[in-house]
């Protein structure tokens, strides 16, 4: 008999932010397939054949690979869990392992994550919504397409909290692209390894968001936020 295959967000980064479903999974399955930002913490109880799949962007062959195991390893298993950082389905393919695990006529379940984009900046101290800063959407996109080309300034709201992922390694063509859209002088925080204890948040303008990051020496994982939610860092970020 076939076994499930779970599609489970591992959270941020702080292992204390995983759901207790995901966290119950972990420790009552046999394979765990996990990614690069999986808190290695969340691995150390665990009986489960562990499988390290962590992959760079654009690395498609890998992803093929990862598809592949999903299935080889269900068809010998009772419970396979994909563990992914962030949230599964938040620019992290979760959906196309699920569809083809489930193309194989094989079980698929998604359970969800704390997504890196709302709890990164909230551990640095600045909520994606605020009524003291009239901003009332976010927007949340990565920094190149599936085809991984750099976006373009359609991709770029004229208003509200913007939060890029995935953009450091494009950083002097994004600003490029930003300053088309945006005003020069909005409120950046680039927020580097969020909600762990090597965290670092730099704040600054936009129009200095490449040289700010250059500078800081900032590497992925990381994250931007442009807006003037920024702002309220200075009153909220000794909570955090």
């Amino acid at each position: 008999m076939m076994g499930k295959v779970f599609i489970v967000g591992a959270g941020p980064g702080d292992p204390e932010l995983i759901t207790l479903k995901a966290y119950n999974l972990i420790k009552k399955a046999d394979v765990i397939i996990y990614d690069r930002l999986v808190p290695k913490t969340l691995l150390e109880d665990t009986k489960a054949e562990l499988i390290y799949v962590g992959k760079e962007i654009g690395d498609s062959k890998l992803q093929d690979y990862i598809n592949e195991l999903l299935v080889e390893k269900a068809k010998t298993n009772s419970i396979v869990v994909r563990l992914k950082g962030g949230d599964p389905y938040v620019f992290g393919r979760g959906e196309e392992e699920c569809i083809y695990v489930l193309s194989h006529g094989i079980e698929c379940e998604v359970v969800p994550g704390v997504s890196s984009a709302i709890a990164v900046p909230a551990y640095a101290g600045i909520p994606v919504t605020s009524r003291l800063t009239n901003s009332s959407s976010f927007t949340v996109i990565t920094g190149t397409r599936a085809d991984n080309k750099i976006i373009d300034a359609s991709y770029i709201p004229r208003e509200g909290t913007l939060i890029i992922l995935m953009g450091i390694h494009v950083i002097e063509q994004l600003e490029r692209i930003l300053l088309s859209v945006r005003d020069y002088e909005e409120y950046v925080a680039i927020i580097e390894n969020g909600t762990t204890e090597k965290q670092r948040v730099i704040t600054g303008r936009l129009k200095d968001l490449s040289k700010l990051i250059i500078d800081h020496e900032i590497r992925p994982p990381a994250i931007i936020v442009v807006g003037d939610v920024v702002k309220l860092r200075e009153k909220l970020w000794k909570l955090t």
